[in-house]
């Protein structure tokens, strides 16, 4: 889907310090802070969270599951590194290959004995098609693969054993994600018990996040940025209990930019979320028009991002470097393993 407006990447660029880059996730989740993004910032915690959602509100959650996407392989006696991104059947997936240029369609990777695959396309940006030579690969990829965190966290070739856990929601349960929907990294279940008993009503959906979700935009105009497909799914149970929500005045509240991106794409042409299953490329900026989400938690994202644009487009761009600012000099904590914020809708304030 393309943007509505032309404009310059540069736009979205800012000034992060390194060392607020999070390394660790905080311990427990929930201790996480949150800012409040509205006419005003203020300061809080997620522990926060049920005195500031209101009682009839709908809060919606992400349960994908994220699978260790990572794979150290060898073509012949080179090394060769792969991040499955996004299943296209039982035995094929797109990937990202590093280094994909010394890699031709017909060569043979293997990355264990028992699992293999084939290079069965070239396509842009380092970008390749695999067809594995064995079924049912996903129990093959959980024993050999590695938690596919983004590049601006540190860790060994080999990955960290505790980042299976820490990189995955506590709600998580359909395989298929090779990113976390870091929003959700921040709940605990006692978290989400208190949220309840404040009268939040709570629903999943699933958005299998890809690793295209790290790609930057390179372009010079945003319009001319080519988003990655991923797949979702909201059930009609799930529609309907957001639409009732909704209708008793209850406020949308999505737990995540994935949560975002799969309800607006799912909303008609009254505000009503319909059932969907499919995969979505919409490309949220500045001059979009929501109708599905009234408020949106998200952790603090990359400088000319996807991402980025998409919160501007949500809480508008200056409102939304100015939140930056404000989190930089309070020392919060960046991207995935980092800290929130709750945003307000530009035309709700």
């Amino acid at each position: 889907m393309l943007v509505k407006h032309a404009m310059e990447t540069d736009k979205f660029d800012f000034e992060l310090p390194r060392n607020l880059i999070a390394q660790q996730p905080v311990t427990p989740r929930d201790a996480s802070r949150l800012l409040l993004v509205g006419d005003k910032f203020i300061d809080k915690t997620m522990r926060d969270l049920p005195s500031i959602f209101r009682s009839g509100d709908m809060l919606v959650l992400n349960d994908t599951k994220v699978i260790p996407a990572r794979l150290l392989g060898k073509r012949g006696k080179a090394n060769v590194e792969v991040t499955l991104h996004m299943r296209i059947d039982e035995f094929r997936w797109r990937a990202f290959a590093r280094p994909a240029r010394r890699l031709s369609v017909g060569d043979l990777i293997n990355f264990a004995p028992e699992l293999s695959a084939f290079v069965e396309e070239k396509l842009d940006a380092g970008e390749i098609s695999l067809k594995f030579e064995q079924s049912n690969i996903i129990n093959a990829i959980e024993r050999f693969g590695i938690m596919p965190l983004p590049p601006y966290i540190s860790r060994p070739k080999e990955g960290y054993s505790v980042d299976h856990k820490t990189y995955q929601t506590v709600f998580a349960a359909n395989v298929g994600a090779v990113a976390a929907p870091t929003a959700g990294l921040h709940f605990t279940n006692e978290l989400l018990s208190n949220i309840q008993a404040a009268g939040v009503r709570v629903a999943k959906l699933t958005l299998h996040v890809g690793a295209g979700t790290f790609l930057p935009v390179k372009t010079n105009r945003i319009e001319d940025h080519k988003m990655h497909s991923e797949w979702g799914q909201i059930t009609p149970e799930v529609a309907g209990q957001i639409n009732a929500a909704r209708s008793f005045g209850g406020r949308v509240i999505a737990a995540g930019t994935t949560v975002l991106r799969l309800l607006e794409t799912s909303v008609d042409s009254n505000g009503a979320i319909i059932p969907f299953e499919g995969t979505t490329d919409i490309f949220i900026t500045p001059g979009y028009k929501f109708s599905a989400v009234d408020l949106l938690l998200t952790n603090f994202h990359l400088p000319r991002s996807t991402l980025f644009m998409l919160v501007s487009a949500f809480s508008g761009l200056s409102r939304m470097k100015l939140a930056y600012g404000h989190a930089i000099a309070g020392k919060y904590r960046f991207y995935s393993y980092g800290d929130a914020c709750l945003l307000h809708r530009e035309d709700r304030l």
